[in-house]
């Protein structure tokens, strides 16, 4: 078959998986919304570089806590009425952000954003696999464009919206939520949500899960690499001196080479070289990025051209990463992606705050230092840990 006839297979699929996309493309704004108008929220605040810093460290936090009961949940309810929860927690709190005006209160809120995000995100990639007519292997890849779409489109629209007010992109989420809360009530199947999960999940599960020695290695290498890639999230918007529209245009460039790694160059890279070698080499590159944006902090297109090319390595990672969780060991899919994003989103709630304050405390460059310092420690775990890893590659090679 032809590569032309696997590209029209990927695209054609029933309703519900293109209610489930749209959805992920909206919550996934989440994540890169906020980046444009962080120096907004800080001025119009009163608040610190560290104290802004912090509505990316209380999202992950709970994100990381809330992964933990999302099987639970989705075991007794169904995908289906999960992803209708996750969906509405989003816009409630998105929406109560925009009236804010503390900045303890915007933190607070945004923990209420993450408990949603982790309801439907958690639950998104196995909707998306379970209704797919094209097979688990490009579901994964269908739902990294989701997440790449939302993650490119989020910093555009905060941009945007957030040159007329730092409030804008959070009422803007809420309404899109809205959207996408009616596009999965009335388009995705109950039958398929309800069936998908077929015995009742306990919350020891994600635990036990991690037993398996190459689940735990991915979750604390994914903890590690995302310390670096928080701390560029959350705190290159302060060194770039730009203003709302400026730094939406980075993150865009950002987050379009994420979503076109995602896709089209991860599961090449994969066939080629394998997916430990691709990720170790990804997350080496990715780290020299965040060692040459240290040294540079204070020349501006440095640092922008870095977080471009960060997206690119990021979005081969991520697709490289999931993948191995699903095959990395004999569990249920939505238990391994419950304990290794549990590991995950800890790094993510950590780097943040932490960024904000070592810039505090040292010089602007000392967060990005700190970050790759971070990921050259998960690229020396997976390659240690290489014997524990190699049925993924192998399970990798038989698709």
């Amino acid at each position: 078959m032809t590569s032309s006839s696997a590209r029209v297979n990927i695209l054609k699929q029933p309703r519900g998986v293109w209610a489930v996309f749209f959805a992920c493309i909206i919550a996934f704004m989440g994540l890169g919304l906020v980046d444009p108008i962080l120096p907004a929220i800080a001025e119009s605040l009163d608040a610190s570089e560290s104290e802004v810093t912090l509505l990316f460290t209380s999202y992950n936090a709970i994100m990381a806590l809330a992964m933990l009961i999302t099987g639970a949940v989705s075991s007794r309810i169904g995908i289906k009425w999960t992803l209708l929860s996750g969906v509405v927690f989003i816009a409630l709190f998105a929406g109560w952000c925009g009236f804010s005006n503390g900045i303890w209160t915007l933190v607070g809120l945004r923990a209420g954003w993450g408990l949603g995000n982790s309801l439907f995100v958690a639950t998104a990639l196995a909707a998306i696999v379970t209704l797919s007519k094209s097979g688990p292997a490009k579901a994964i890849i269908l739902y990294e464009a989701a997440i790449g779409l939302g993650i490119s489109v989020g910093p555009l629209l905060g941009g945007w919206l957030g040159g007329i007010s730092w409030r804008g992109p959070f009422l803007g989420v809420a309404v899109l939520m809205l959207i996408a809360f009616l596009a999965i009530l009335l388009l995705m199947p109950t039958s398929a949500g309800g069936t998908a999960v077929k015995s009742k999940t306990s919350l020891l599960d994600p635990f036990r899960a991690l037993r398996y020695r190459s689940l735990l290695v991915f979750g604390i290498a994914a903890a590690l690499y995302n310390f670096g890639f928080f701390s560029l999230l959350a705190y290159a918007p302060f060194v770039m001196d730009l203003d709302e529209h400026g730094l939406g245009m980075v993150f865009l460039g950002w987050g379009i080479l994420l979503a076109i790694t995602s896709v089209f160059m991860a599961p090449k890279l994969q066939k080629r070289f394998g997916t430990i070698k691709s990720m170790c080499a990804m997350l080496l590159m990715f780290a020299l990025v965040l060692l040459a944006m240290g040294i540079w902090t204070s020349t501006q297109w440095v640092v922008i051209a870095a977080v471009v090319v960060a997206g690119a390595l990021l979005g081969n990672n991520n697709t490289l990463i999931t993948t191995a969780v699903m095959n990395a060991a004999p569990v249920e899919r939505s238990t391994a992606s419950a304990a290794y994003s549990f590991l995950r989103f800890i790094g993510g709630a950590i780097a943040p705050y932490t960024a904000g304050k070592l810039a505090e405390m040292f010089n602007p460059g000392v967060p990005f230092f700190t970050g790759a310092g971070f990921v050259l420690v998960s690229v020396l775990f997976i390659a240690l840990s290489y014997p524990h890893l190699k049925h993924v590659d192998d399970a990798g090679s038989e698709h």
